[in-house]
């Protein structure tokens, strides 16, 4: 019998010069198969993909697709693809920075209903909304969620449309623990009990779901041959092991190089770092905070754990002065109480800072040393020009989390993990007082994540530095942690 190559991409070269694989690339998907192409950050996995789903033209080879059963064989019908940049791009094209937190100019921006009511009624809007909790989101303006629950709409949305090919870009990334297992069972019910066939393109290159039949692997821009799952395995953990070996002589360079930076002795001189007393915030009848008393002491490490909603970006966006209610609460950061004279500027500048919605405010095509350099001066954009030594160290940084070949490259053309490792960069470059990761992890592939993890632990050992560290995940934790706050949905 004759096998049903769903999607078959043939000695295929891109027609546009800059969008282009290092060799033609040649991968076939049969019916029944479910596929994992994993690689690192940059490796080329968006880029093949794009190629599948015909927005890349081909200038050489072919790409042919048989969707059957489906009743037509268009690709735009058939193929649906959620990516991390959609994420904070395409959903909310009308957001800008700040917007969440001010009620202004908020009139026209979309509601999740919006988006959503078009979901036809039946067992699997009603799962789909029990799974990712959507009706609480429905009247929540679009610009108002947090970085999961973003995500959560945009897989209701995609996975309600019951395509024939889903395709997936780090689907479990942003996911709460309980969210993210659901979504697993969800998945593998799906693979075993429909006609979808679920691609699914991943970064972390152990974390290959067991209903993943078989595995592309890209690296270096090159598409290698498909592999079984076992294969796979077998072949990553040897690789694996042999790469932990060699990257421990480097993550100990790195270490010593953080260990020496020099301090510019501009701390503020307060033991107390932050003092929320009584903080209760709300939008409209929604409480997100209520009477939170949370004190941080200089040099303390923190996890601020939740589930998506719970409030923790919030929380964030008090400490960093982006929230125009943080002046209406009683909230003191480095001794000094919120609204005593200080200036939003004067609070950042002893503050690095980023976030997984921070990709939503960079949609400019900019340099990335210029995306780096932008945290020196605590912009979205980079408006003052920067010294030559100011350049140094942001290259400096750019080094230590391994991006440096990568200081003049477009920001808008870097990979999503490649663009969260200059966002990285940019939080550090300052050397703050206080430093605030949020998912600081998100998206970044196996070796960049144990990479990021010792430069933090670095960083929290040297004196006066204070951490607070947002992940749904313990393993992402650094060793270095003191203290966890658990934020609870209200």
């Amino acid at each position: 019998m004759e096998q049903q190559h769903t999607m078959k991409l043939s000695e295929a070269v891109a027609r546009n010069p800059f969008v282009r694989l290092d060799a033609p690339a040649s991968v076939d998907f049969l019916s029944g198969e479910h596929i994992a192409i994993v690689g690192p950050n940059g490796a080329g996995k968006s880029l093949l993909v794009e190629m599948l789903t015909g927005k890349y033209l081909l200038r050489e080879g072919s790409l042919e697709y048989d969707f059957r059963p489906a009743p037509t064989n268009y690709a735009y019908k058939n193929i649906k693809y959620i990516t991390f940049r959609d994420t904070y791009g395409t959903s909310d094209f009308y957001y800008c920075y700040q917007m969440r937190w001010n009620q202004t100019e908020q009139d026209d921006v979309p509601e999740v209903a919006d988006f959503l009511d078009a979901i036809p009624e039946g067992a699997l809007r009603d799962r789909l909304f029990a799974l990712f909790d959507i009706e609480p989101m429905l009247r929540k303006k679009v610009v108002h969620l947090s970085s999961g629950e973003l995500r959560k709409m945009e897989l209701a949305h995609v996975l309600s449309s019951s395509p024939r090919i889903l395709i997936m870009d780090n689907p479990f990334i942003g996911l709460d623990a309980v969210v993210r297992r659901q979504l697993y069972e969800l998945l593998d019910e799906l693979s075993r009990t429909t006609d979808l066939q679920i691609v699914l393109v991943l970064s972390m290159m152990e974390d290959v779901p067991d209903f993943i039949t078989h595995v592309i692997p890209v690296d270096g821009c090159r598409v290698d041959e498909k592999l079984s799952l076992q294969s796979y395995r077998e072949r990553y953990k040897k690789e694996d092991a042999a790469h932990r070996a060699a990257e421990e002589a480097l993550f100990a360079s790195l270490e010593k190089r953080i260990a020496e930076l020099p301090y510019k002795n501009e701390n503020y001189v307060s033991e107390e770092i932050i003092r929320f007393n009584k903080v209760n915030i709300s939008y409209g009848e929604r409480t997100i905070l209520k009477d939170l008393d949370w004190t941080v002491r200089r040099g303390d490490v923190w996890a601020l754990r939740g589930e998506n909603g719970s409030g923790k970006s919030t929380l964030l966006s008090l400490v960093c002065a982006d929230n125009p209610q943080s002046y209406a609460c009683d909230i003191s950061l480095f001794g000094r109480k919120r609204g005593s004279g200080e200036s939003i500027w004067e609070i950042k500048k002893h503050i690095g800072y980023v976030s997984p919605e921070m990709h939503r405010a960079y949609m400019k095509d900019m340099p990335a040393i210029e995306i780096v350099a932008s945290g020196l001066f605590d912009t979205i954009g980079l408006y003052l020009r920067p010294h030559p030594d100011s350049l140094a160290v942001c290259e400096w940084w750019m080094d230590i989390f391994g991006i440096a070949s990568l200081r003049d490259k477009s920001f808008m053309q870097l990979s999503s993990g490649e663009q969260r490792l200059c966002l990285l960069a940019r939080a550090f470059v300052k050397d703050p007082e206080l430093l605030i990761l949020d998912e600081p992890l998100h998206g970044l592939d196996t070796f960049s994540r144990r990479r990021v993890k010792r430069v933090i632990e670095a960083f929290c050992r040297r004196n006066d530095k204070t951490l607070i560290m947002v992940t749904h995940y313990s393993e992402e934790l650094p060793a270095t942690i003191t203290n966890t706050l658990v934020l609870k949905k209200n």
